[in-house]
């Protein structure tokens, strides 16, 4: 299975893989980071290292969660950023959508907290959990370093 297929897949059940990653959409292809964050850091997303979203799929299907979407915020070209929760309280999840809700990119954090905020300023927003996490991504490019 294709990233794109197993993110595909995932995403028709709102489920994510339960560990910190962002997920890109590019074309017929998607792409798999490990993050982190840290508050000292500008924006305070540090991207890792690109992974197999398909291979850790197959090696542990089980291992996903379910995503709840408890804020929103219409985009001007069309679409919308939602953010929230995972199925465990620590989760958190914020993401890009089309207009026709095909995920354009995602980002699950297991220990932020729900993301119940959405600040959008130009091409970025800041996303902020019920803990005091806030990251802030270019919505066109979250992967930009």
């Amino acid at each position: 299975m294709r990233d794109i297929e197993a993110l595909d897949s995932l995403w028709a059940e709102y489920c994510l893989p339960f560990c910190d990653a962002l997920y890109v959409r590019q074309g017929e292809q998607a792409r798999a980071y490990g993050v982190s964050y840290d508050s000292d850091r500008p924006g305070g997303l540090v991207i890792g290292e690109s992974f197999d979203l398909a291979a850790e799929s197959a090696e542990d299907p089980e291992r996903v969660s379910w995503v709840d979407g408890q804020r929103e915020v219409e985009l001007p070209g069309g679409g919308l950023l939602w953010a929230g929760e995972g199925d465990q309280g620590s989760q958190g999840f914020f993401a890009r959508l089309a207009e026709d809700g095909t995920l354009v990119w995602a980002v699950f954090l297991t220990e932020s907290n729900p993301f119940t905020e959405i600040r959008l300023v130009g091409c970025g927003a800041t996303f902020t959990s019920t803990a005091g996490v806030a990251v802030t991504v270019d919505i066109d490019d979250p992967a930009r370093r």
